[in-house]
């Protein structure tokens, strides 16, 4: 079987159960803008989780791009992956935990043919906060799985919350038991020995924290989330995902294009060129921040990992016209945006290049600086500075260090590197908090605001200027938005006065459901387009903007302060940003 065979049969079960199959999301998320890239089925979906309606109603499905870079330094090794599919299906406030039990079983057991002898399942041991999951335990047993594969763990295994505050519960996650001997006399799922391996969590949010504690839901929700590469592998009887249909034409090309073979630079080209690929189709454009920086640093790796197979780098248009053949069936917006997707690969390559030819001249300096110091070991702060600074390898300050007859300190570096890595988790802990959690009053003020800013850049810019992307604390907002000039002092004032003027105006936020052709017809305006269902959400401020959004708003502008923006500066190559505040 397939992955796209599992796909089809999972969307296709849940469409039977009573589900609405909607599109996936794209990876760089529109309506949650406090998240680099779409990390989860879930997270397009959380205006709907807090209680706002969901055109589609209240069984939903899809299948979700996403993308998570935390461990991007880890690629390489036989699972690591920074993109991936999740498939998932939702209840909003319908079903909870029983039909949810016994859907997931039946999925597992009839539709995949896993026997029940590989399968086992955790449940919550409960605490102080909310009772041992015995309900699930007993759906459990119910369908037919072993007592004995039935595993109680606490909150750090099977409990879900949305940051530090927000909606939670306990969950319940099933894992396939690969055969391998196990590590103790103690093995079970938690232990991480690589016997177990985790297919499905189904989160049962029933509860909401805040500072003073938990209380219960109103609306009962259901999200789930399950990993297709990691059950298209286990499926097939292999050993990492890289063994499967989805990368074995390009490991092999790798592997007869290479002058020498190592196998976790070759996963780490063919892993870093499908990401890449997945987030320029989606929009993505490589830059110095935020998501522009990721697709940089995931497009300079793999160009060093080809050049240390010693490949040359004119293979490179082969190898995206090979990813594309291999995957456009799964994706066919591959082939559709192939053009501009080889486009920015060689463009951010060729640069690559020329930075490498950079760090090399920066090494050549601290060479002839310990020289003249007369010591032999180059310190790891150097090392690191040429990798943060310049994006020169360590690997290859190493290479280069030892032809010249020195050693470099790799633990000060790896102490250093690190530090780097903690500080960079807890970023990318903190925006995916912000963006699943925080759906306070003053974000809520931002998104709204966001609309009439893109509305009024239209009338002063052009009509052709659209959003390209958004960030939102609760502090300011950031705007990116299509553009090929740095505004003038007096465009900015305009774009400012028209907002301020609108917010003035005290105007209405209209929330409609349409026909996605009508809302188009209509003038509604959107990104990416072919991602959102049949039936969509529409927001109208007044007359002056009108977009597909899955919100939440204001229900009037009057409830948004003073808008003011703090600077407009390039974002990309024909994308400007604005940072903008609004007092109260």
């Amino acid at each position: 079987m397939k992955a796209i065979d599992i796909r089809n049969k999972y969307l296709k079960f849940f469409e039977n159960h009573g589900h609405k199959v909607i599109p996936s999301a794209p990876l760089i998320p529109e309506n949650d803008p406090s998240v680099l890239f779409t990390t989860a089925g879930m997270q397009p979906l959380v205006p709907y989780l807090l209680g706002e309606r969901h055109p589609e109603g209240t069984r939903l499905t899809d299948y979700q791009k996403c993308v998570r870079t935390v461990d991007i330094d880890e690629v390489g090794d036989n699972r690591h992956l920074t993109y991936f599919e999740m498939l998932g299906n939702w209840s909003l406030g319908d079903y909870f935990k029983e039909e949810s039990i016994k859907m997931s079983f039946e999925f597992l057991t009839k539709e995949l043919g896993i026997p029940v002898e590989k399968l086992s399942v955790t449940v919550f041991a409960g605490d102080e906060d909310a009772p041992r999951d015995e309900e699930s335990a007993n759906i459990w047993k119910s369908v037919g799985m072993p007592e004995n594969h039935i595993y109680y763990f606490g909150k750090d295994d099977n409990w879900w919350i949305a940051g530090e505050e927000g909606p939670c519960g306990p969950d319940t996650e099933m894992f396939y038991d690969t055969g391998k001997e196990p590590c103790s006399k103690d093995c079970n799922p938690s232990c991480g020995c690589g016997k177990y391996v985790e297919i499905w969590n189904n989160v049962f949010m029933e509860y909401y924290k805040d500072k003073n504690g938990y209380t219960k839901l109103k609306q009962q929700n259901v999200d789930t989330g399950l990993g297709l590469e990691r059950m298209n592998m286990l499926l097939q009887g292999k050993e990492t995902p890289y063994d499967t249909e989805i990368f074995a034409p390009i490991m092999e090309k790798l592997q007869t294009l290479a002058k020498h073979d190592e196998i976790s630079s070759r996963r780490i080209v063919a892993e870093h060129l499908r990401s890449s690929m997945m987030i320029i189709s989606d929009g993505g454009r490589p830059s110095n921040v935020d998501r522009g920086y990721v697709l940089r640093r995931l497009i300079r790796r793999m160009t060093r990992h080809l050049n240390k197979l010693e490949i040359d780098l004119s293979e490179l248009l082969g190898l995206i016209d090979l990813n594309i053949e291999t995957l456009k069936e799964m994706y066919p917006e591959l082939e559709k945006n192939k053009d501009i997707i080889k486009q920015v690969i060689i463009e951010e390559k060729d640069k690559f290049v020329k930075t490498l030819s950079h760090g090399e001249r920066e090494f050549e300096k601290v060479i002839t600086k310990i020289k003249a110091e007369g010591t032999k070991k180059i310190n790891g702060q150097v090392v690191f500075r040429l990798y943060d600074t310049y994006g020169f390898p360590p690997e290859v300050t190493s290479d280069l260090a030892r032809e010249q007859g020195y050693e470099i300190d790799m633990q000060e570096f790896e102490k250093l590197f690190k530090e780097h890595q903690a500080k960079s988790r807890m970023g990318s802990d903190k925006k995916f908090k912000g963006g699943l959690a925080d759906q306070s009053e003053e974000t809520i003020c931002y998104h709204t605001a966001t609309h009439l800013l893109n509305a009024a850049l239209k009338i002063v810019i052009n009509k052709d200027v659209h959003q390209k992307g958004s960030n939102i604390t609760a502090e300011r907002m950031r705007f990116d938005f299509s553009c090929d000039h740095k505004l003038t002092d007096e465009e900015k004032q305009k774009v400012e006065d028209l907002v301020n003027e609108w917010i003035k105006q005290a105007l209405p936020v209209k929330v409609e459901e349409m026909k996605k052709e009508e809302a188009i017809a209509s003038g509604a305006e959107c990104m990416f387009i072919e991602k959102y269902p049949d039936i969509v959400t529409v927001y109208s401020i007044g007359d002056v903007s009108k977009e597909l959004c899955g919100g939440p708003h204001v229900k009037n502008t009057s409830e948004l302060g003073i808008f003011k923006i703090k600077k407009e500066e390039a974002s990309s190559a024909g994308v400007r940003r604005i940072k903008a505040i609004l007092e109260k």
